[in-house]
């Protein structure tokens, strides 16, 4: 067995003895410019960290001359950091002035380690042998670190073993992923280094799996922040919420047996996935987590998914058709589509499916209070990966459909396929739609995020009489929706849809039912 994985020294006594639980401990960063501050932070979230870290370079001068008496203020054990710029630090002095003030933080009694700092920060590049004989004369363990903001190094197992140098130093690693192939490395690089104690971390948004899955990487440690508590990016830095990665991401909970889902796309700036499937994990009993995979290459997040045991994921744009290529067997939805949104590893390799058009089609009969679509006249907007599965289901529950898209010739691809009509989003098209309105269908990402003040229809006029779906959930309604509302259109937005095509996705992903009807417990 992997040295990831650990049997826990002191097991609690409601847990079975011999269970194989998660032993990284979770450390919130500390950034603010007094103890004071620091201490109340902590108080408010003392009952989800093991761990805090005083960043005294964002501390004011006045108050770095008090950090030796923070780790009685605390209570918990802390480390010491004062972080150069260069590393990301705020620590704008010398470095003489630098080794001093970590000294000051050291300079307690043997006799009284409650006192003192747990552990102490140290760059791998900076040798002061009487800050580290101090260090262990006070029993302060030293984390021996190496920090890239800009990218991420390909010797990563190289940099890690000749950090350390003697005694119990404990080696980290920051570096910045700058996609998912770099996320590969960091893992494999832990692999290649379970022999040591080490602290591993992906820095920004392609880094957020490696702090959920630390003790994955046989990370002692993984770090966490409050938000707008300091000028400190740490949503840049990819850093969670102490609660959220406790209760939202169950992090304590995640040991050997857990399998491992997720969501891939980009941006992932808006989605319900990661919200509905852990809450859903969790009220199920369900040993699982459900991580954001943001993808910049679908051949980079497959090859992670290789490399971390991925059981299963939701695929989102814009790699719903993409994905496919991968896919050793393929679902009757994906083969008439040829997109996928629903990805499960099996034992032959990747199974698709596309549980968009059930829940595009479940949410609309059921609005509609019908069973078929015999005798609608039908408009889809857009001809992307969604317009696939609903030009499919329309098809199958026999209505006729014009496809409307800014690409004609994409338009035209897709309504040959059902034999639909075909135009393009404009005045035209906009024309057409009068013969094609009982029921219009919004598929594309307009709407939602940067663009949600944008409506891609607007140049038509709703006359009151058409029944108007969006398959965006977020915002509830879009300003196409809001717009058909107003001119008393019948309108409904695509969280139900979303609902729907989801417990689909966790029957594919579980091999079992739902015994209760989850729904996601935040927005995105």
């Amino acid at each position: 067995m992997s040295n990831c994985w650990r049997y826990s020294p002191e097991l609690p006594e409601d847990i079975e003895y011999g269970i194989i639980i998660n032993m990284a401990k979770i450390c919130l960063c500390l950034t603010g410019s007094t103890l004071q501050r620091d201490i109340e932070v902590l108080e408010k979230y003392r009952k989800f960290v093991d761990i805090v870290e005083l960043r005294a370079d964002y501390l004011t001068p006045d108050e770095r001359l008090l950090v030796r008496r923070f780790p009685e203020m605390a209570g918990i054990p802390c480390i010491l950091t004062v972080r150069r710029e260069i590393d990301g630090g705020l620590f704008h002095g010398g470095e003489w002035s630098r080794i001093k003030l970590i000294s000051m933080g050291l300079a307690f009694a043997e006799a009284d380690r409650r006192r003192n700092f747990a552990y102490v920060d140290l760059e791998n590049d900076l040798s002061v042998p009487g800050i580290e004989e101090a260090a262990r004369t006070f029993g302060t363990r030293i984390i021996r670190s190496y920090h890239n903001m800009n990218g991420t190094d390909d010797g990563i197992t190289e940099i890690l073993r000749k950090s350390k140098r003697i005694g119990d130093e404990i080696v980290k690693v920051a570096v910045a992923p700058r996609s998912l192939d770099d996320v590969v490395k960091i893992f494999r690089s832990a692999r290649e280094t379970e022999d040591l104690e080490k602290i591993i971390i992906g820095i920004g948004e392609f880094g957020l799996c490696t702090r959920v899955l630390a003790d994955r990487l046989g990370s002692q440690i993984t770090y966490t922040s409050v938000k707008g508590e300091s000028n400190m990016p740490m949503a840049a830095l990819g850093q969670l919420d102490p609660k959220e990665l406790s209760e939202f991401y169950r992090f304590k909970s995640i040991n050997e047996g857990t399998t491992i889902f997720g969501i891939a796309g980009f941006p992932l700036k808006v989605t319900l996935s990661p919200s509905f499937f852990n809450a859903t994990f969790g009220t199920e009993s369900i040993n699982a987590i459900y991580l954001p995979f943001p993808v910049v290459s679908i051949g980079a997040f497959m090859r992670l998914a290789d490399e971390i045991g991925l059981k299963g994921a939701s695929i989102t744009v814009p790699y719903k058709e993409a994905v496919v290529s991968y896919l050793a067997q393929k679902s009757d939805h994906v083969r008439l589509t040829g997109a996928c949104n629903t990805i499960v590893r099996e034992e032959d390799g990747w199974h698709g499916y596309n549980t968009d058009a059930m829940g595009f089609s479940n949410s609309l009969l059921n609005f509609l209070g019908t069973k078929d679509l015999k005798g609608k006249r039908i408009t889809i907007v857009g001809a992307g990966g969604v317009a696939h599965a609903v030009a499919e289901e329309v098809h199958r529950f026999r209505g006729k459909a014009l496809i409307l898209n800014r690409t004609p010739i994409r338009a035209r691809e897709l309504a040959e396929t059902f034999d639909f009509k075909w135009a393009a989003l404009d005045t035209v098209g906009f024309a057409r739609m009068e013969k094609y309105n009982d029921i219009i269908i919004q598929t594309t990402s307009v709407g939602m995020d940067s663009q949600i003040d944008s409506d891609p229809i607007e140049m038509y006029k709703f006359s009151g009489k058409e029944t108007v779906m969006d398959v965006i959930y977020y915002p509830q309604q879009t300003k196409c929706l809001k717009r058909a509302a107003a001119a008393g259109c019948r309108v409904i937005g695509g969280y139900d849809m979303f609902i729907r095509q989801a417990q689909e996705q966790f029957r594919f992903f579980t091999k079992q039912e739902l015994s209760t009807q989850a729904a996601p417990n935040r927005t995105p």
